[in-house]
């Protein structure tokens, strides 16, 4: 793979087509990526002790690596 962890990337395809990011994990078995600030969902959260309210958090999914592609610097 020629994207790594730390690289600088471009989404090419999808809803945040346009969006530059930093690759926060790479998983290479699944051909995956997953893009800072890019593809968000809205998970709910228990109360935890860490997290007395719980509530809602935006996490970042994985998205296929053939969707994004390395700037270059």
């Amino acid at each position: 793979m020629r994207i790594k962890k730390g690289d600088s990337v471009k989404v090419i395809a999808g809803d945040d087509k346009g969006k530059i990011g930093k690759v926060l994990a790479v998983f290479p078995k699944k051909s995956m990526v997953v893009v800072e600030g890019c593809k968000l969902v809205k998970k709910s959260m228990k109360p935890t002790d860490d997290n007395p309210k719980g509530g809602h958090i935006h996490k970042e999914m994985p998205m296929h690596i053939s969707n994004v592609k390395k700037e270059e610097e």
